[in-house]
């Protein structure tokens, strides 16, 4: 008998009992979160490993590990977010026009916080004697007034310069010369003209400081990731996927990039089940993201702030706060109630995980008030310790069900932000659950805002890792115009840069495949300081009318900003993923509906239907 063909197989055989046995090797998507890090394969199987602060990467490779191997690994990070917010970036050093180095410390006359006067901003990422100023000089149409002078000598500790001259998202002229000069010296260089060609000064120096910020700490993370697979790519905050390498040269587009993942595929999931309009919601073990969908397409942001900083790149419009399964209960000096934003992450985690914790959280709060089932266990925990929840309860003070009462109505504020404030009604809007506890509090948030349905996608637990791995490898272009309304040329211009987003991507890096490509406007009403971005101009009275409750239809409309995304299809897209393992029925609540990645509350009154393509329903039960 001729002996069958052995399949595709990691770089590494697996031995086990004495013999050798052949894994075949996947496409992985890779989530790092703040407490696990969720593997999703496309044969189906899932994983979740506990992340390790340290270093996110050996969490990574375990989770890789875990599936016997990858042929690609597409990876969702959050080591861009965390070097901001823990400030463990490079040592920058910036070069602006002359008088133009204290933007990034005048920055704009807005408050942070407007009622309270001792409310800081936070620290400039580049001290005073590392900005350098010098001559050279365009004016507002991007034409040369003086020709730039050479580039300043730069200590040897500098880890990265940032470049930023005036008017330079017109003409990047002398910022290219300057750059190219840094980097035959040496130098790791960012220039804004390559990160964000937008106008705004402040905004656009921020963003090009981050980005050489990061780079560092980015730059060494990903270059650990590289041997996982043949090919390895990184998730933008715009949802899309871009090589490593790409990744290490523009790690301030990877800020939402776990999150981005999971809206993207509960957007999906939620219009197969018929709810084209939706909020995502996504409760971690440490924070919380929601985000607008409307007509199937998670709303887009062109700008998003991080730790205080205004990002100014193509992201998805997530709402993010410290609210999770890990957020610590407390009571405050005031005798008020308090949970997060502080998290008690994996190490040492909720008490009930049995490694230490000694601080109750929002999880031992869901066991001890029996939304958990007694004797659950998690992934790489074992069984969960209610006895060890109620003591730190009762040693802080709190009561359980007031911890769920306080976190909820933090998460129904956050819809709200993304919803009523973008001017959508939540009564028209279904919420898609997932993450470890998202499905444990949705129903609640819900009733609240008085939502219609809670939708429960397959592998709840680790749609983001889904996401990811059905993201499409993605390029993201902008361009400034400046002719404002003066349109002579525009469809000429949106043309080229489609073009441009096009040959970005590289299709034959992973599958053959046709490239899509989209273009947007940035528009508003003259005299207005704040645009919209809309397909085309014919748009954009309609949607400022359902944005800002009106619209001026014999104003002059100005346009800023050239847009165009082109995207190429991943080969594992979300339908093509086998059924979740275990079958769905239907409950009727109060019940606990347990998975292998997560645990969903039905509520008393609430009632969970199975949707043809695998996605729990769960609506108010008729009277």
């Amino acid at each position: 008998m001729q002996a069958p063909a052995r399949p595709p197989v990691a770089e590494k055989a697996s031995r086990h009992g004495g013999g050798v046995f052949y894994v075949a090797a996947v496409r992985v998507g890779v989530d790092t979160g703040g407490t696990f890090t969720d593997v999703v394969a496309a044969d189906g199987r899932i994983a979740k490993v506990p992340s390790t602060r340290r270093d996110p990467s050996s969490a990574v490779g375990e989770a890789v590990a875990a599936m016997g191997g990858a042929t690609a690994v597409a990876h969702g990070t959050t080591v861009a977010t965390n070097a901001v917010l823990e400030h463990r970036g490079g040592r920058v050093a910036l070069i602006t026009t002359a008088g133009f180095a204290d933007v990034i410390e005048i920055a704009r006359q807005n408050r942070p916080s407007l009622y309270d006067p001792f409310a800081d901003r936070p620290a400039p990422l580049v001290p005073r004697d590392l900005r350098y100023e010098v001559a050279g000089r365009l004016d507002a149409q991007g034409r040369e007034l003086e020709p730039p002078e050479p580039a300043p000598e730069i200590p040897e500790d500098v880890e990265a310069v940032a470049v930023c001259l005036l008017h330079a998202d017109l003409n990047p002229g002398h910022e290219r010369a300057l750059g190219a000069a840094l980097r035959d010296a040496g130098h790791d260089v960012t220039c804004s003209s390559e990160i964000s060609p937008e106008f705004r000064e402040y905004e656009r120096t921020i963003t090009t400081v981050l980005n050489a910020y990061l780079r560092p700490p980015c730059r060494n993370y990903l270059d650990r990731l590289a041997g996982l697979a043949p090919e390895v790519t990184v998730m933008t905050s715009a949802a899309g996927l871009i090589p490593l390498s790409e990744g290490a040269e523009r790690p301030a587009a990877l800020m939402l990039s776990g999150p981005a993942g999971g809206v993207l595929a509960a957007a999906a999931a939620a219009a197969g089940a018929g709810f084209a309009d939706a909020v995502t919601f996504d409760m971690g073990g440490t924070s919380t993201d929601v985000c607008l969908v409307l007509d199937g397409r998670p709303a887009p942001a062109a700008q998003r702030s991080i730790g205080g900083f205004p990002l100014r790149l193509p992201a998805l419009d997530i709402h993010t706060i410290g609210a999770g399964g890990g957020s610590i209960a407390a009571v405050d000096p005031g005798g008020a109630l308090r949970v997060g934003p502080h998290s008690a992450g994996a190490e040492p985690g909720p008490a009930c995980y049995g490694r230490g914790g000694t601080e109750p959280t929002v999880t031992d709060a869901d066991l001890v008030c029996g939304r958990i089932p007694a004797g659950a266990a998690f992934p790489g925990l074992g069984r969960l310790d209610r006895a060890a929840a109620e003591r730190a309860l009762a040693g802080a003070g709190v009561d359980a069900a007031g911890v769920i009462a306080v976190v909820d109505e933090a998460m129904v504020q956050a819809v709200r932000s993304v919803s009523v404030a973008r001017g959508s009604d939540p009564r028209q809007l279904a919420l898609v659950a997932f993450g470890g506890a998202g499905p444990l509090h949705a129903c609640a948030l819900a009733d609240a805002l008085g939502m219609p349905a809670v939708v429960v996608p397959p592998r709840a637990g680790v749609l983001s890792a889904v996401g990811i791995l059905a993201a499409p490898r993605q390029a993201d272009l902008v361009r400034s115009w400046a002719g404002a309304t003066d349109l002579a040329g525009l469809d000429e211009a949106l043309r080229d840069l489609a073009e441009q987003a096009a040959g970005a991507l590289d299709a034959g890096a992973e599958v053959d495949g046709e490239v899509e490509v989209e273009v947007a406007l940035d528009c508003r009403y003259a005299g207005q300081s704040h645009e919209i971005t809309v397909p085309d101009l014919a748009g954009f009275p309609a949607e400022h009318e359902r944005r800002n409750g009106y619209a001026r239809p014999e104003a002059p409309v100005e346009v800023v900003a050239l847009r165009a995304t082109s995207r190429l299809a991943s080969p594992t897209p979300l339908a093509a993923l086998p059924p979740a393992a275990g079958s769905r029925r239907p409950a009727t609540g109060p019940a606990v509906l347990s998975e292998p990645d997560c645990t969903v509350w039905v509520p008393e009154g609430w009632r969970a239907e199975v949707h043809s393509n695998g996605s729990w329903i769960i609506r108010r039960c008729q009277p």
